[in-house]
């Protein structure tokens, strides 16, 4: 074999493994570059999170209906759910709801809850204060807690062709234990 055609073949193989390597770091870094494209554009129901409300927004005089909803994952042995099912709030006012868990297992159990609103186009008008979502939650044996979410809807939303009209918002949390074997 000449000269010339090994180091094509050392180029070409060199260059496969570039393309299998950079491949395999997208695919690593594909998921936690998709989060923040939800979290920036609110795709796919995900809210957004802020500080605190803005003190130059005014509560519009237009309601919407908030309803609760709550999912566990088949491997965390907890209860969870709202305290309440709906709230009817004023778009631009700053509200709070309560969700409560409560650990069932013999164990203490670390959890993380993931979360989303309908219709997924609210998502991006739809902003968490504080949230039990922004951090893993762990419950000891038999404990129960009230979880907070501090929310309010952007009036940004009435100017919206697509979702302006909307009169219900359902925010849905699931919760997964924490894989621990991670650590």
């Amino acid at each position: 074999m000449s000269a010339v055609l090994q180091q094509k073949n050392r180029r070409s193989a060199t260059m496969a493994a570039l393309l299998v390597a950079g491949m395999i770091a997208l695919g690593f870094a594909s998921v936690p570059l998709y989060r923040i494209f939800c979290q920036v554009t609110g795709f796919g129901g995900t809210t957004q999170r802020v500080e605190a409300i803005s003190t130059d927004m005014v509560a519009t005089g237009r309601d919407v209906t908030i309803r609760f909803d709550s999912n566990t994952s088949r491997e965390l042995p907890w209860n969870f759910a709202p305290e309440e099912n709906t709230h009817r709030i004023g778009i631009g006012e700053r509200q709070l709801a309560f969700y409560r868990a409560e650990n069932l297992g013999t164990g203490p159990v670390t959890g993380t809850a993931t979360f989303n609103v309908t219709p997924l186009e609210a998502g991006r008008y739809f902003n968490k204060i504080q949230c039990f979502c922004f951090t893993e939650q762990t419950l000891r044996p038999g404990q129960s807690v009230r979880m907070p979410v501090t929310y309010f809807i952007d009036p940004a939303i009435l100017d919206d062709p697509d979702i302006g009209d909307v009169e219900e918002i359902t925010l849905s949390y699931t919760f997964y234990p924490v894989d621990d074997t991670a650590s």
